[in-house]
């Protein structure tokens, strides 16, 4: 076995030209499918931790009722009790912060241009609004008492031509269903780097939100944040109660995670793809070779070697092309996905019209790196150069040695 070995290794290195152009197809068309992949699972992952940190947060607690689709304000789809409820969230040691939300959907307006938003009433002081103040680009964060102050998206302002400091005319339908109007002086911009959440929310004090909406103490929902997101089912069975409906992070971003699972399938698609490719390419490389070598595998026939012990030696080279190959693929896809990790892909204005309401894209899309992805990978890559060379070494192994001996 080991002269097998040997005479292998051997043979690889006499067209070091082809042996080499097959080693980075090999691990050219692995180290794609490492980014690849890392890039698809660090833009999914991204878009459920931007959307569980600046919209849904971990778990909801809302009105079984309520129709988020219809952003309904009516008294009976609204919590009535929200501050009891958000006290008795907080009191779980898994909960992080729970603090009551009012959502309504509005006409942001200046003299000549006017927008649709989703007017979002929050409480200041809670821990959830510290990705807007972390993101603040100008003016100042809203205070708890403001009754005439709103905050909104740089993005939004740059549409609506306005800057902190402006006045800007909300018009929003109360919980009577009839249409109010206040004039409300923008405080403060922010840039979450999320384009589709940036360009279409503002915020008010939840008090003047449920003020101006006429909800009087009614909230849309309990938003939590929890120390360990895989505590959520356990939270929501805890603070299950009839008449409530408990969301958990899952349950509130259902787009994203489909998305996710379609993706997977477009990429195994790609890897079947790409891995024929490679496979060819082996195949191509190992019956040149067999082509060349026709008199030497004549001789060594004819002094006793087996058509097995020829197709064996011929797999050999596969698979030494295949572990090169693959170990050079598994080190450039590393690189790339830790660029790509720290560096990020900036995707600018694609990621809004990528974007909507459940989902979460951010101007900048970065890569995760897991190696229980790359197991398979380089298993399957091998498993398909393994494959690949059967043909050219069955070719082999079936060959007459006279017939070899007088090729020229």
């Amino acid at each position: 076995m080991f002269r097998l070995w040997k005479i292998a290794t051997r043979d690889l290195g006499r067209n070091k030209r082809r042996s080499g152009l097959t080693l980075l197809a090999v691990a050219l068309g692995l180290a794609l499918l490492v980014v690849t992949s890392g890039l698809m699972k660090g833009a999914v992952e991204g878009s459920i931790e931007n959307s569980i940190r600046v919209q849904t947060g971990h778990v909801q607690i809302r009105e079984e009722s309520f129709d988020e689709d219809k952003v309904s304000l009516k008294w009976e789809n609204l919590l009535a009790d929200p501050h009891s409820l958000a006290a008795q969230a907080q009191s779980l040691p898994e909960v992080r912060v729970a603090t009551p939300v009012l959502w309504a959907s509005g006409i942001l307006a200046t003299g000549e241009e006017s927008i649709g938003v989703r007017v979002f009433g929050i409480d200041p002081l809670s821990e959830t609004t510290a990705p807007f103040q972390e993101g603040l680009v100008a003016g100042q964060f809203l205070t708890p008492d403001d009754r005439s102050g709103a905050f909104i998206g740089e993005r939004l302002a740059t549409s609506l031509g306005v800057v902190a400091g402006d006045e800007v005319s909300l018009l929003v339908s109360t919980s009577d269903e009839q249409p109010d109007e206040a004039i409300f002086t923008i405080r403060g911009l922010y840039d979450t780097g999320i384009p589709a959440y940036d360009e279409t929310t503002i915020f008010l004090p939840l008090a003047k939100a449920q003020t101006f909406t006429r909800t009087e103490q009614r909230a849309s929902a309990i938003l939590m944040l929890l120390h360990d997101q895989e505590d959520a089912d356990a939270v929501a069975a805890a603070l299950r109660a009839p008449g409530l409906e408990l969301l958990t992070w899952a349950d509130l971003n259902q787009v994203v995670l489909q998305a996710m699972e379609m993706s997977q399938g477009i990429m195994f698609l790609m890897y079947l793809v790409v891995l024929a490719v490679v496979a060819v390419v082996i195949a191509n490389t190992l019956l040149m070779s067999v082509f060349e070598r026709t008199r030497e595998m004549g001789i060594l026939a004819s002094l006793g070697m087996k058509g097995r012990q020829i197709m064996a030696m011929l797999v050999m080279e596969a698979i030494v092309l295949a572990v090169i190959g693959i170990i050079l693929g598994i080190l450039l896809g590393s690189v790339g996905v830790y660029y790509l990790a720290t560096e990020g892909w900036y995707i600018g204005e694609a990621a809004a019209g990528a974007a909507s309401a459940q989902t979460a894209y951010g101007e900048t899309l970065y890569a995760k790196f897991s190696a229980a992805d790359m197991i398979p990978l380089s298993v399957a890559a091998l498993v398909i150069t393994l494959l690949a060379s059967l043909y050219p070494a069955g070719f082999a192994a079936r060959m007459e040695p006279i017939d070899e001996l007088r090729a020229v």
